[in-house]
């Protein structure tokens, strides 16, 4: 089937979009362990982005099963499955010239790997680094809990792995900065990359 599949080349590229509007977008993901503080990072970034006039959207780990990834399990090929459709939908926001922050485990070297892979100079890997003691004191859902009780399985940090990055673009140690340290120091780092402007493909390619 796949030899009868030809993508259309169409005439708007992302480096129109780019230069309209006056920005490059990036794609965010944040990684680390359930409760380390990603979602609220993303959303404290976001909301700083968004108030200067940058068009964001969040895709929070959450959000995604509850739709677009709702027939997925939490098997390992499925976690890997879920992460491959995450990396297409952020492809195609920032194509379209959106700012994109995820917020997602991702548990796996290989699977973070694909995604930079995929989107070249326009990501960037934020690891929110926090002990695992510290996430489950903070378990507000109850989920670390649940799963050291074996009422969930496949649970990263309990009986399933979580290979720590080890060439994050950004760490944030989220048990050592409040939230406010925490979106800034990503904040300073970021909003030099989106202001460049520059004209730049999606990921390796221009389209």
């Amino acid at each position: 089937m796949t030899e009868n599949i030809i993508p259309h080349n169409h005439t708007i590229k992302q480096v129109d979009r780019i230069n309209k509007l006056g920005y490059r977008p990036l794609l965010i993901w944040f990684v680390g362990l359930s409760g380390s503080g990603k979602s609220t990072l993303a959303s404290g970034l976001e909301t700083r982005l968004f108030n200067e006039g940058i068009n964001t959207y969040i895709l929070d780990g959450d959000n995604i099963r509850s739709g677009l990834n709702k027939d997925l399990d939490f098997s390992d090929e499925s976690r890997k499955e879920n992460l491959r459709r995450i990396t297409e939908v952020s492809n195609l926001f920032v194509d379209a010239g959106t700012v994109v922050l995820t917020a997602f485990i991702t548990p796996f070297k290989e699977e973070r790997d694909k995604v930079r892979e995929m989107m070249g100079d326009n990501y960037v890997e934020v690891f929110v680094s926090c002990p695992l003691e510290e996430c489950e004191k903070r378990d507000v859902k109850g989920l670390y809990q649940k799963a050291r009780e074996g009422k969930i399985k496949n649970f990263t940090g309990i009986d399933s792995p979580f290979e720590e990055p080890k060439n994050a673009d950004i760490e944030i140690p989220s048990h050592k900065l409040s939230i406010e340290e925490g979106v800034q120091r990503i904040y300073d780092i970021v909003i030099g990359r989106i202001r460049e402007g520059k004209e730049v493909g999606r990921g390796k390619s221009e389209s």
